[in-house]
């Protein structure tokens, strides 16, 4: 079997550019064929990046979170435009709003948000979003500003009437499900994952966050995929095999990548 992880942050599981090589071969020997390393920030971007050349299964994203809406850069803009220049940048992301943390106010967050959804629409690139009690306005935005390459909600956190919503605007919008979707009270992603189209449906490891419940108590890793693509399988009522290769697909479909 082969998992794609479209959503792991490298540079925060571990400082030692070593330690971030070793944990991204030991995902590739659990089977996780492809991990999208995701921008922390601007300023550890090409640190990251420079650390996991080596790994060519990781690609990358970059991006301004909501966490950085107060001090983006003077410069960010063209930094991500050379960033995106590099192998393997992929995508940008994480990008979005987070009301829960309260970053800088809320106008401040949507601006840089469309900001960014119009950048990446300059540079064809699919984004990958952030959303904490946010989504209304994340909808609302992105009825309005997604890219055509589309966009990706990770580590979904609505609920099943929200995905109808998106899905019945008709956008091109992909689900990513990470560990908490493991967690038995989790009813509303279980309820969300078994109305989705199956080719809408991607896992993630949002590592070093979201464990999956069979390792709880460790720090998430990316070779920890596989049993969120397990239990997926479970609530689909699909082979984990099946599964396992029908996320790793739309993953590469939707990421623009050669399966």
């Amino acid at each position: 079997m082969r998992y794609f992880d479209t959503h792991a942050h490298i540079g925060l599981i571990y400082d030692d550019p070593i330690e971030q090589l070793l944990v991204c071969q030991e995902a590739k020997q659990a089977g996780v064929g492809r991990i999208i390393s995701i921008c922390n920030s601007l300023v550890d971007f090409k640190q990251v990046y420079e650390n996991l050349k080596p790994a060519e299964h990781v690609f990358h994203a970059v991006g301004v979170s909501p966490s950085e809406v107060a001090n983006p850069g003077r410069d960010w803009q063209s930094t991500i435009e050379e960033a995106v220049k590099l192998p393997r940048v992929i995508a940008l992301g994480e990008i979005g709003l987070d009301y829960f943390h309260k970053y800088g106010d809320r106008r401040s967050q949507i601006e840089l948000f469309i900001d960014q959804l119009e950048m990446a629409t300059r540079l064809d690139l699919p984004v990958i979003i952030h959303n904490r009690e946010a989504g209304k306005d994340v909808l609302e935005v992105l009825r309005d500003r997604i890219p055509p390459s589309g966009a990706v909600l990770h580590c979904y956190s609505e609920n099943a009437e929200y995905a109808d919503r998106v899905l019945s605007a008709g956008l091109n919008v992909y689900f990513s499900f990470a560990g908490n979707l493991t967690y038995r009270n989790a009813r509303n992603l279980h309820e969300t994952v078994s109305m989705l189209p199956f080719d809408r449906i991607l896992v993630e490891s949002e590592a070093p966050f979201m464990v999956p419940a069979e390792y709880r108590g460790k720090r998430n890793k990316p070779e920890y995929l596989p049993s969120t693509a397990w239990f997926l399988s479970e609530i689909l009522q699909m082979d984990p095999e099946e599964a396992a290769e029908m996320t790793y697909q739309n993953a590469c479909r939707f990421f623009k990548l050669e399966p």
